[in-house]
């Protein structure tokens, strides 16, 4: 049966909202497709506003592969600002698609990408104005299968009762193999309802949370987590897409009609990180590094300006200067365009990958703007435990050829509240920060030399050395806060040149409540979601007491509190709550890095270096992929067989056994 748009009823409330075109659709390269002709129909969800969500790539990817497919239906949908939430209550509207306005309610999944976990709340607001009951156990078979993913999915324990299944991982090839799945159980006339339909995604490799029985002990540890179904595996593997010249995605990519907060077209240039940063869980779950071809990025940037009419390019991955080719793609980019007004842009760039021919070919076609570094720690001494394997030297030695090349201003990322942090450690990065001002004043022999730090509070996260560690608690992260702030300003001269941006540490404990949090925070969440808890990844509307009231009211009965899950060191022998989840990690060899950390030693990065038997490679059948497929790439090193780094030019172009 047609399933109707609501959007006759939806557009006479839409001008007592604020940014009502975000609710309208439209947008180029959107699809919609004919219901009836469908037989697999997914709704994919990003659980924060539209300006947020639109351009989030992992979405953007799955809605054009899945609308590829004949005889499968995409649609997307994101969380509604409480002022239209309050009016579709009112009125009776679900939550609705922004491509057909059809109501999320009808579709056979719901499909949600977690990239924080602060969008909690949001997903509970969107089931319940979808008209789904929130907890899984109380769905029948005319609800959608509430499927979740993204990087916080990682650690889906919290939300376990809100979601009937999990994909750890790369989606690209798992939400075709889940379609064929449904596909296959609707043309069977679909038998067993929806706990058979559960039971075969569980036996694909889908976690079902539903299917595992948590047993906790009396001290609150957790003493087990066994499945109670036939067939959930034990453990349950990441999803891992290998050649991503094979997945030139977005081909088409969205461009918005409401302003969001990325206008530019983006790809993604390699995917995964071996630097091991420790407190990087990205860097970490997505290994190994996969690297597109410099072919097949020059091929999707241009397949995406001519359709879309950006005129801007992001070069995105976890550390684009890494990649083995990027002077070559970045001048070639930058050779095409031209004349054409497209700049080419990097996320922040390590200090150790800058140099400025790469800097000069990204800014020919643009505008020059500032440069942004991420330090992450003010001290050598707690980068070495961070991992983050650059000197003050390096910084300003970089900072200072930037300068004396024409570029005015300079951001430096950091954070506060890692572990073994001291006051010092906090106080170093206003001696950097004037030290980056000295230079720049000297090499430009200019005054206009400006320096903006930005600064987060540090949440452990799972499936990286620091899921054992202590969280600082805010009033700690504040107050070294103030210390640097007056130490920034003590010295007028250099400190008028330097910005601070920071937010309170209040936000990143409920974080890392949320992030490393069991079962039990899911009271929490749904406690607070009642109270009127939305957006809380968003300043305006986090209300840190709701949250603390909250933990104070549902966590004490059950044995643990606030401070159990946030600010409590973890022991090596704990079972941890995603411990039956595997993203590759050898759980020993982690907990051998957090003791590296301690100690304050460094791990180098394994792509030009042996391996170190972190688990990846031989737990997930992959290999690091580094290298245009056309010709050999110098200066990678040839190892022993059997070892995790694999060269497919050298290969092929007889360099190797």
């Amino acid at each position: 049966m047609p399933v109707e748009s609501v959007y006759d009823r939806l557009e006479p409330l839409l001008s007592q909202v604020s940014k009502p075109v975000q609710y309208v659709g439209g947008e180029l390269n959107s699809s919609v497709k004919d219901w009836d002709e469908a037989t697999v129909r997914w709704c994919l969800m990003y659980p924060d506003a539209y300006e947020v969500g639109l351009p989030n790539q992992g979405v953007m990817i799955l809605y054009e592969i899945l609308n590829e497919q004949p005889g499968v239906l995409a649609e997307r949908t994101y969380s509604v600002w409480p002022d239209l939430e309050e009016l579709m209550r009112e009125h009776g509207i679900p939550q609705f698609t922004v491509d057909a306005h059809r109501p999320v309610g009808a579709f056979d999944v719901l499909g949600v990408s977690f990239a924080t976990e602060l969008g909690y709340t949001n997903l509970l607001t969107a089931l319940d104005l979808a008209g789904i009951p929130l907890h899984a156990r109380d769905r029948t078979d005319e609800h959608p299968i509430v499927l979740a993913g993204g990087h916080a999915a990682f650690n889906p324990e919290p939300v376990a009762e809100f979601v009937d299944a999990v994909v750890l991982g790369d989606g690209e090839q798992a939400v075709l193999e889940i379609t064929e799945l449904i596909r296959a159980f609707k043309e069977e006339g679909t038998p067993g309802g929806r706990a058979e339909l559960l039971a075969r995604l569980a036996a694909q490799g889908v976690y079902v949370p539903g299917f595992y029985d948590v047993h906790y002990g009396e001290d609150g540890h957790i003493e087990e987590v066994v499945p109670n179904h036939p067939s959930a595996p034990h453990r349950v593997f990441k999803r891992t897409t290998m050649d991503l010249d094979e997945w030139p995605y977005p081909k088409q990519p969205l461009v918005p009609t409401a302003e969001s907060v990325h206008e530019r077209m983006s790809v993604e240039i390699f995917r995964g990180c071996t630097r091991g940063c420790r407190f990087c869980q990205a860097g970490m779950i997505t290994r190994p590094v996969r690297e597109r071809s410099n072919r097949g990025i020059t091929e999707m940037v241009q397949r995406g300006l001519e359709s879309t009419g950006f005129e801007e390019v992001g070069l995105l991955s976890l550390s684009s200067a890494d990649h083995s080719e990027i002077g070559e793609i970045t001048k070639g980019l930058a050779d095409r365009y031209e004349g054409s007004n497209t700049g080419l842009s990097l996320p922040s760039t390590r200090v150790d990958a800058f140099n400025v021919d790469l800097a000069n070919e990204l800014s020919r076609n643009g505008r020059r703007s500032g440069l942004t570094f991420a330090p992450e720690g003010g001290s050598e001494r707690i980068r070495r435990v961070i991992n983050k394997m650059v000197s003050e030297e390096d910084l300003i030695r970089t900072v200072s050829t930037a300068f004396s090349s024409g570029w005015r201003q300079v951001k430096l990322y950091f954070m506060c509240g890692l572990p073994t942090e001291t006051d010092e450690d906090v106080l170093q990065i206003a001696a950097m920060a004037k030290e980056v001002i000295r230079a720049g004043r000297e090499v430009s022999g200019r005054k206009d030399i400006r320096c903006t730090i930005s600064i987060g509070g540090f949440v452990p996260k799972p499936h990286t050395p620091f899921q054992w560690a202590s969280q600082a608690d805010p009033d700690t992260v504040d107050e070294r806060m103030r210390k640097l702030r007056k130490e920034i300003t003590s010295d007028r001269r250099l400190g008028r040149s330097i910005g601070v941006r920071y937010h309170d540490g209040k936000p990143s404990l409920i974080e890392g409540l949320l992030s490393r949090g069991d079962r039990r925070v899911g009271h929490v969440i749904e406690r607070v979601w009642r109270s009127g808890g939305r957006f809380d990844g968003w300043n305006e509307h986090f209300s840190y007491d709701r949250w603390v009231s909250a933990a104070a009211e549902v966590l004490p009965p059950l044995g643990v509190d606030l401070d159990w899950f946030t600010t409590r060191e973890r022991s090596e022998d704990e079972i941890l709550p995603w411990d039956h989840l595997d993203s590759g990690l050898d759980k020993e060899w982690l907990w051998t890095d957090w003791q590296d950390a301690l100690a304050a030693r460094e791990q180098d990065d394994c792509r030009w270096t042996p391996c170190f038997d972190c688990g990846v490679c031989p737990t997930m059948g992959t290999d690091i992929e580094v290298g245009p497929s056309d010709r050999p790439l110098l200066p990678i090193t040839p190892v022993n067989s059997g070892t995790p780094v694999r060269n497919t030019a050298f290969e092929s172009a007889g360099g190797a056994d």
